[in-house]
């Protein structure tokens, strides 16, 4: 079988978006509205992805798998990201941040594992599944912080206005400006590695064939 057949592709992206337009649903099912939730880093990245998710199965249903690649490691990162900060710090009991007890209807759970667990999941799958390796350039690991920084930047100046920060970690209330400067170094050196683990698990495996080539030759 191959992995990378155009349709198989196709599939998996045009799940990946209906997971993505799903959760949000759902998540709006309750009190919420989507408008109300757009200022979640989980709903902006999610949508994010599922837009770019519909269009790559646009372009694989026509038989290309690609994509830029700078916009692919950006939006993947991102829904990972989502994944990780849920999972490690938001609903880690262990995490000076977890937010546990929250009461969630059905739809709401059903949304949260969505959006925290199975977008992200198939969103990383489909980088190492369907890319080709060695797109990626070490300068990207860089750019791709633009977006969270700018994120970071949104988020404060709404708390000043409404005085509602969406993530334990950016409540000036709790923190001060002093605690919230600390968490966000530490998230951004957080992402800045991992968007260097991006780079380096897609450029290594090009660079060892590339290697191997010459010796194949000589053989």
């Amino acid at each position: 079988m191959n992995l990378r057949d155009p349709r198989l592709a196709t599939t998996m992206r045009l799940l990946t978006a209906t997971a993505v337009l799903v959760g949000v649903i759902l998540d709006a099912s309750g009190d919420s509205t989507v408008l109300s939730l757009l200022p979640y880093f989980t709903i902006q990245s999610s949508i994010a992805y599922g837009v770019f998710a519909a269009w790559a199965a646009s372009r694989s249903w026509r038989g290309d798998l690609t994509t830029p690649a700078p916009l692919k490691g950006a939006v993947t990162l991102y829904v990972t990201i989502t994944g990780l900060v849920f999972h490690l710090v938001l609903d880690n009991p262990a995490s000076g941040f977890a937010q546990l007890g929250v009461h969630r209807t059905p739809a709401e759970a059903v949304a949260n594992q969505l959006l925290h667990t199975v977008v992200p999941l198939l969103a990383v799958l489909d980088w190492l599944v369907f890319d080709e390796r060695g797109r990626f350039k070490w300068r990207y690991a860089l750019y791709w912080l633009a977006f969270p920084l700018f994120y970071l930047g949104f988020a404060l100046v709404r708390g000043l206005i409404v005085d509602k920060y969406p993530y334990p970690f950016l409540d000036v209330n709790d923190l001060g400006y002093g605690g919230v400067a600390q968490s966000a170094v530490f998230f951004a050196l957080a992402f800045y590695l991992l968007a260097l683990l991006f780079v380096v698990i897609d450029r290594v495996p090009a660079a060892l064939r590339r290697r191997r080539a010459p010796e194949q030759v000589e053989a």
